[in-house]
């Protein structure tokens, strides 16, 4: 990968079933546009984990849906992107943290330097 930016930030969630469609909804049209607006975003890439067929050892493996369910990989300049007040507004901004936030669960978010 060649690119400016020198980090991923990854951020891994659950959503409640019956939510799903709420969650894809606003994190497509406000989430990921409102932190696009943020110096230092590079890029966002949404990823959603599937059941998939492996060759390990010569051996073919079923392997299921990784835990959590959905990952968005946002491309950063650097940390101090994360702790700017432009992130800070633009996380509350919209419908995700009065609707979406609460009924998401199993989160985790890793920052990764890119070794390139």
């Amino acid at each position: 990968m060649s690119t400016k930016a020198r980090y991923l930030f990854q951020v891994s969630m659950d959503v409640a079933p019956d939510k799903e469609a709420l969650f894809n909804e606003v994190y497509d049209t406000e989430h990921v546009p409102y932190l696009l607006e943020v110096e230092g975003v590079i890029s966002v890439t949404r990823a959603r984990s599937v059941p998939f067929k492996v060759t390990i050892g010569g051996e073919v493996k079923d392997m299921p849906a990784g835990t959590p369910r959905y990952t968005a990989l946002y491309t950063v300049a650097s940390p101090e992107v994360l702790t700017s007040a432009a992130w800070a507004e633009a996380v509350e901004r919209g419908r995700w943290a009065p609707q979406v936030r609460a009924h998401t669960f199993n989160r985790s978010h890793q920052l990764m330097e890119i070794m390139d």
